[in-house]
């Protein structure tokens, strides 16, 4: 059962006027790299989500970008965090730090959103198993890679028995940072786990590349999977939906190719960046980012409700 997308459509003045009127969730950003300051811009613009605090390094230029922003800032991490009793904290820093940070939350009342490769957490994918928003605490939203394609695989797995999936995603240099250049090694790990997870394939692959070509190349994810009991039309017919539901929050996201061949099924999955500041090549960023804040904005509507 997907995250119910209707409660963040476009609502009427007498709708806004109401959610305007209820307390916006508090929410904290760890990392101030380019996924937590991006991040930091769209919970600013949130209808139900508070302007963040940031935790950073001391000395960050994105700390400063983020002040500037209007958030509060810190270079205390996650005891700043804790001092700031929010309701939501997305982990924007990398794998490595991860579980200690969550091993500081756990005990507090407050929903984590991983945004790193940890493999840590519930994995969710807002239109695969958005509802999880609702009973789970510890989020991860695997990679960028897998928020972009899990969304295909799910259909894919409805609708065949699949042996053996192969992902391969194209990221630009430029808009990535050190931290996920460190975590490729978990990167890989942690999607091709989501993806057995998903669908119950027998052996995955999962490929990543970093593309220093100019102009910049889009965000991209290739995914081949060998399957018995294709059902072609069903399964086209699902693909073009969620690719539709997808856009609902991500609108750069496209199923630019999609065959069935005998066993073999293949896609092509590119993101644009579409909202706030990236630039339009940083697919990666914008994919989880939006993800990440469609999934609290779900939880902070179904605390509401």
């Amino acid at each position: 059962m997907p995250l119910d997308l209707a409660r963040l459509a476009p609502r009427t003045t007498a709708a806004r006027e109401e959610s305007n009127a209820a307390p916006k969730l508090r929410t904290a950003v760890l990392g101030a790299g380019m996924l937590g300051i991006d991040l930091a811009r769209r919970l600013i613009g949130s209808a139900s989500l508070d302007t963040p605090l940031v935790a950073g390094r001391e000395g960050s230029s994105g700390l400063r970008q983020a002040a500037r922003m209007g958030c509060v800032i810190s270079t205390s991490g996650i005891r700043a965090v804790l001092d700031a009793h929010v309701d939501i904290v997305f982990d924007a820093s990398s794998a490595e730090a991860h579980p200690a940070h969550w091993a500081e939350l756990a005990s507090a009342d407050v929903m984590l959103i991983d945004l790193t490769p940890s493999s840590g957490g519930t994995m969710v994918a807002p239109t695969v198993n958005g509802f999880r928003v609702e009973t789970h605490r510890h989020l991860s939203l695997v990679s960028c890679g897998g928020q972009a394609v899990l969304p295909v695989l799910n259909v894919v797995a409805k609708h065949s028995t699949v042996n053996y999936v192969e992902v391969v995603t194209t990221v630009a240099s430029a808009s990535i940072g050190p931290a996920t250049r460190n975590n490729l090694d978990e990167y890989v790990a942690t999607t091709g786990y989501a993806v057995r997870r998903l669908t119950d394939a027998a052996t995955t692959k999962v490929l990543a590349t970093i593309s220093p070509a100019l102009p910049a190349p889009a965000f991209r994810a290739q995914i081949t999977a060998l399957a018995d009991g294709i059902n072609r039309d069903a399964l086209i017919a699902g693909v073009e939906s969620v690719a539709s539901a997808v856009r609902a929050f991500a609108p750069g996201y496209e199923v630019t190719a999609l065959g069935v061949s005998g066993d073999r099924i293949t896609a092509t999955v590119t993101v644009a960046a579409r909202g706030g500041c990236l630039p339009a090549f940083a697919g990666n960023v914008e994919i989880i980012n939006a993800a990440a804040v469609t999934l609290a904005e779900g939880y902070a509507n179904s605390r509401r409700a």
